[in-house]
């Protein structure tokens, strides 16, 4: 049963809304101005909302603004309802994204027809997503296994010659095992955490209920760019033997993000870096603040990508792997795209074929 919000400061038209909508069988709430409305749209998370435009305090068109503004309620269908009939009026209304315009007065079956409409319209977007989550799994399900199956082959090999043959080996030879092992384990461990991570991400990114939590917990996060993104660099340049070739050029400023996302994003983006380009060339790191943002760039010299496959990065895949064979399951650019935008960031790729790659970052500071 859909639930459908209906803000106006008139009680009898707010009344004849309900009454009307109760009787086709939909769960009607009603607020008597805009920030009541507001308000229950935030909490509530109707599935259409059927808004005045003209009210005393906040107007239909802020009230659609603000709706628009929130990751919870963008996606939202609002339907107008006003005696303003000016093409102008119009128009405003459409550009701040209102999905229909009914005039008052209006027939009941003009205003449920449009209701239908939106509905469906709606319910074609949810089926969309579901079958790309649908999807998600399926890809899961193909390449989890052999990903899974690689290290933890190489554990269970190695640990049973270990066991078994251990009185035939000296103490560098079973040093050398147990640093497979390890070394093994340690990327089962970074592929399940990514399984993981990028799964919760894609759930919040499509509920309404988790993104709006998600969102709300930043307001009490912020992190420090220039020593997470020092740490986390110099760290990937040592393990990649690679110390002279790492370029940072990082100002201090601070970003609205939590410590362990931020790490996040600069161990996946820096370790592509360094992996997808050859010893002796640079890797630069950049971190500059502007006005209410801070721009991150991370620049390899390496093989590059080409614009149709930086438009399909998405999870699970890897570029050109027949010909490049390489570790991993290709989530890396998957999870620090999702992670940056879930921040309200913008996340952008530029690269030019055997020359050069440039991943962008753009993050709200958290001291403006």
């Amino acid at each position: 049963m859909a639930k459908i919000l209906v803000i106006d400061d008139d009680q009898l038209i707010r009344s004849s809304l309900q009454d009307a909508l109760h009787l086709q069988e939909f769960t009607a709430i009603a607020a008597h101005n805009g920030e009541v409305g507001l308000q229950l749209a935030l909490t509530e998370l109707p599935d259409l909302i059927l808004c005045d435009v003209n009210m005393p305090g906040m107007s239909g068109y802020e009230v659609l603004t603000a709706l628009r503004q929130n990751s919870a309620t963008a996606l939202i269908p609002v339907i107008f309802l006003t005696a303003r009939t000016e093409r102008s009026d119009v128009r405003k209304g459409m550009d701040l994204g209102a999905d229909d315009y009914l005039y008052k007065p209006f027939v009941l079956k003009e205003l449920l027809s449009a209701i239908a409409s939106r509905l469906e319209k709606k319910a074609l977007l949810e089926r969309q997503a579901a079958a790309q989550l649908d999807e998600l799994r399926s890809t899961i399900s193909l390449s989890l296994p052999h990903e899974l199956h690689t290290p933890l082959n190489v554990i269970l090999g190695m640990s049973e010659i270990l066991t078994k043959e251990h009185s035939h080996f000296g103490r560098t030879e079973i040093i050398e095992i147990a640093e497979t092992i390890n070394s093994s384990a340690k990327r089962l461990y970074r592929l399940t955490q990514n399984f993981l991570l990028y799964a919760k991400l894609e759930l919040t990114s499509r509920d309404p209920k988790r993104l709006h939590a998600f969102q709300e917990s930043l307001k009490l996060e912020w992190s420090e760019v220039c020593q997470t993104f020092s740490l986390i660099a110099h760290k990937k340049a040592m393990e990649a033997n690679r110390e002279t070739d790492l370029k940072l050029h990082l100002q201090e400023c601070d970003v609205q993000i939590s410590e362990t996302y931020l790490r996040k994003i600069a161990e996946e983006l820096i370790d592509n870096a360094f992996k997808f380009s050859q010893a002796g060339t640079a890797v630069e790191i950049l971190a500059e603040p502007q006005v209410n943002t801070v721009v991150i760039s991370i620049t390899d010299y390496g093989r590059g990508i080409t614009s149709e496959q930086i438009a399909s990065i998405g999870a699970y895949h890897q570029f050109e792997r027949k010909f490049y064979e390489q570790q991993g399951t290709g989530l890396g650019l998957a999870i620090a795209k999702r992670l940056v935008e879930l921040h309200h960031g913008k996340f952008t790729i530029a690269s030019q074929i055997a020359k050069q790659t440039t991943v962008r970052l753009t993050l709200p500071r958290s001291d403006v």
